[in-house]
C-alpha cells in the first residue's frame, strides 16, 4: 500500500472545510428558490465568505497542505460570526448596522418617506426559525463548530 503524503485528519479537515461551506449555501439557496425565504442584506453578507471558503477549499486538494484548509476554516468563521451578529439583530438584543433595520422615524425625516424606501426584506425580522433559532443563529452554529473542527484536523499530525 503506498503512503501518501496527506494524513488523515488533513483529509477529513479538506473534506469538511469544502462540505460545510457546500451544504450551508445550499441550504441558503433552497430556502430561497423553493420556499421563498428570500435573503435580506446581512443574509448575503453570510454568503460572501461560504464562497471564499469553498475557492479556499478547492485550493486544499492541490496546494502545499494546511494553509489553504486554515483560511477556508476562518472565511467559514467570518460567515458563522456575521451569523452571530445577525441572530442578534433578529432577537432584538442589538441593533443592526443597515438600512433595513431601521425603523421608519429614526432619522427624524419623513415616516411615509422612510417607509416607502425601505427594503423589501428586513434584516430584523427572522423568516423562519427551528427550536427558537433563525437561519442566521444556525449559520453562528454550524459555521464555529465546522471551523474549529476543521482547525483541530488541520493542526493534528498523522499518527503514523
Amino acid at each position: 500500500m503506498a503512503v501518501t503524503a496527506t494524513s488523515e485528519p488533513l483529509r477529513a479537515a479538506r473534506w469538511l472545510a469544502l462540505l460545510t461551506p457546500a451544504a450551508l449555501l445550499g441550504g441558503a439557496y433552497i430556502s430561497q428558490y423553493g420556499f421563498g425565504l428570500h435573503p435580506c442584506e446581512m443574509c448575503w453578507w453570510q454568503r460572501y465568505p461560504h464562497f471564499v471558503a469553498l475557492l479556499l477549499a478547492l485550493l486544499a486538494f492541490v496546494l502545499p497542505p494546511r494553509t489553504p484548509v486554515m483560511l477556508a476554516a476562518l472565511a467559514i468563521a467570518v460567515s458563522g460570526l456575521i451569523g452571530g451578529f445577525h441572530a442578534g439583530v433578529e432577537y432584538g438584543w442589538w441593533h443592526g448596522v443597515t438600512a433595513c433595520t431601521a425603523s421608519p422615524v429614526a432619522g427624524g425625516g419623513n415616516a411615509l418617506d422612510a417607509i416607502l424606501n425601505a427594503p423589501l426584506i428586513r434584516c430584523d425580522v427572522a423568516p423562519w426559525s427551528l427550536f427558537g433559532v433563525s437561519l442566521a443563529g444556525w449559520n453562528f452554529l454550524f459555521s464555529l463548530a465546522a471551523a474549529l473542527a476543521i482547525l483541530i484536523l488541520a493542526a493534528r499530525r498523522s499518527a503514523r
